[in-house]
């Protein structure tokens, strides 16, 4: 019996300085570990059998660095926007703000006159209204992705605030002998909306055909089906490459290269932003010479 108890005794000894080595050196894989993710090292995992001891241990940290690379790289890729949008800024602003100081300065100084004078107005006119929008998305942009931001969501009737958002741009299209086809259907739609970003969103929309689809027709329509209502704005434009297609909605993103100098590249990134917010989806079908669709979905009020 004796003999019987120093075995076990042994054998429990021998066990437990076995499991003690075991766990010894896990914690010392586990230190290594944390020393090349201190050092930089987003990547290493700790690794750990099922059964181990330690494993629940080793997959709470695992858990903290995935947590800790994904937000390093969120702070790399908000570092690398930010100095994008530093240059961009730089380049969109002065640019225009330049050249219309460079006219205003030439009527001032009464080197032109006539109407060759007016032209010089005008020109310094539109370079105005194209800064202030330009500051104006800048404006919606900061304040989208700061804290303060908060919507005022109401349920609204989405056809009648889409007709009151589109009989501005009637004149403007008139103006630049762009044609229309507006379908609003007289079926109420209730939404529930904040008016003003939703006016914001639309009217991103329509401004980026103005401005880069290069079309001649633009058509608005507005769509129930279930419990949703879509609007869509489709123009007959130079259209995108399915590449391009891919990035339309990410921060600064430019089709096209040789365009650059025109537009923030934040416009449709912040209607997506917004039109996400408001618990709506925005898609776009697009291709080269055949024109482009953007279509907003929301879900309508019970």
């Amino acid at each position: 019996m004796g003999v019987v108890m120093f075995l076990a005794g042994a054998a429990f000894f021998a066990a437990s300085v076995f499991l003690l080595y075991g766990i010894k050196k896990q914690l010392s894989e586990m230190t290594e570990a944390l020393k090349e993710v201190k050092m930089g090292n987003g990547n290493r995992r700790i690794l750990a059998a099922p059964g181990e001891w330690t494993a629940p241990v080793a997959y709470e940290l695992n858990g903290i660095i995935r947590s800790y690379e994904e937000r390093i790289l969120a702070l790399n890729k908000a570092e690398e926007t930010n100095r994008q949008l530093m240059t961009s800024l730089s380049h969109d602003v002065r640019t225009p703000l330049t050249t219309l100081i460079g006219y205003l300065d030439a009527v001032h100084r009464q080197l032109v006159t006539g109407d060759e004078r007016e032209a010089y107005m005008e020109t310094a006119r539109k370079k105005a209204h194209d800064l202030k929008e330009y500051i104006d998305i800048l404006f919606d942009w900061f304040r989208l992705n700061s804290d303060e931001f908060a919507m005022d969501r109401e349920i609204l009737e989405a056809a009648e605030l889409t007709r009151n958002i589109l009989i501005d741009w009637i004149p403007v299209f008139e103006d630049t002998g762009l044609d229309y086809d507006i379908q609003i259907p007289d079926r109420p739609a209730q939404v529930s909306l904040d008016a003003e970003c939703y006016r914001r969103i639309l009217n991103n929309l329509i401004q980026n055909v103005l401005s880069h689809s290069h079309g001649s027709w633009v058509e608005i329509r507005m769509l129930q089906k279930a419990r949703e209502v879509s609007i869509s704005v489709s123009d007959n434009g130079v259209g995108m490459e399915s590449e391009d297609l891919k990035h339309i909605f990410e921060r600064l993103y430019k089709c096209d290269r040789a365009r650059s100098e025109k537009g923030s590249g934040l416009g449709l990134s912040i209607a997506q932003q917004l039109t996400e917010k408001m618990g709506g989806r925005i898609a776009v079908q697009s291709q080269p010479g055949k024109g482009t669709r953007f279509t907003l979905t929301f879900p309508l009020c019970e």
